[in-house]
């Protein structure tokens, strides 16, 4: 995920990154913090999350009858005594002298007590406590991170959608064959994705200059992550050139159709 982020050489540069429970580990909050980026997981059990790992500056029977108590203090001078330390681990992501996956196993491989990986985890849990509190507090925050998460599982819907042969299940020998197989349905799935997204933005076009202003807004609520339209089976051809689509007609047919959006559609 954060090598991901680093290495992002598009014009898109994205300030925030969403996933699931799944995708969250000790030091992702830190890391992308640091970077700039923040981090905005949904979790399962927010109130779970909330009742063991929300932290605070000062000790929790300071905090009086507070609705939210955090369940311990945060050792601000481990972080102080160790920060040395941690930027030499932020420079060499910075310089890519080594990836997440590398610091992550060799922080693994320490003592528990260690005093960097607790420094490092210590900063996350200030940095995670800080967003725990705005996710509860701020309803376009719960909003937006579900609606990002709904992007990446309608992707990757797409592509088990594309990847049907064998019920979708891996049959290869050789891990040349799988990483073959698995740019090819990322390919076939990015071609659907680019083609919607076409159609879309030439419709959009067409219902502003129309000032058709209420159908063009609901044309950006619009995923481009959709498949209902395409014909996954069959055999695919490369080696001829097929005839050029024509997304005006496409986009003529389109304009006086009504469009609808929920949670499956909806960007």
């Amino acid at each position: 995920m954060f090598d991901i982020l680093l290495n992002n050489t598009t014009n898109i540069q994205p300030e925030i990154h969403s996933t699931d429970t799944h995708g969250a580990n000790e030091i992702n909050f830190a890391l992308l913090h640091l970077f700039g980026y923040q981090f905005a997981p949904r979790y399962k059990d927010l109130f779970d999350k909330v009742r063991t790992c929300l932290c605070g500056f000062k000790h929790p029977s300071q905090y009086g009858d507070a609705i939210l108590m955090p369940v311990r203090k945060a050792q601000k001078e481990l972080i102080i005594n160790e920060w040395d330390n941690v930027q030499r681990i932020i420079v060499s992501l910075a310089l890519k002298a080594t990836t997440q996956s590398t610091i992550v196993s060799k922080l693994s491989a320490y003592a528990r007590n260690n005093r960097t990986k607790r420094a490092l985890w210590e900063y996350d849990n200030i940095i995670q406590s800080l967003y725990l509190l705005n996710y509860i507090d701020s309803a376009p925050l719960r909003q937006n991170v579900q609606r990002a998460v709904n992007r990446g599982e309608n992707y990757h819907q797409l592509r088990r959608a594309v990847s049907y042969a064998n019920f979708g299940k891996l049959r290869f020998r050789t891990e040349y064959e799988q990483l073959l197989w698995s740019e090819c349905s990322r390919l076939i799935a990015n071609c659907i994705i680019y083609y919607n997204a076409t159609i879309l933005s030439h419709l959009l076009a067409h219902k502003e200059n129309t000032g058709y202003k209420c159908g063009a807004d609901l044309v950006k609520e619009v995923s481009p992550v959709a498949w209902q339209h395409i014909n996954l089976y069959g055999r695919y051809e490369f080696r001829q050139q097929p005839a050029p689509v024509d997304v005006e007609e496409i986009v003529r047919e389109l304009a006086d159709v009504q469009i609808e959006t929920d949670s499956t559609l909806a960007a």
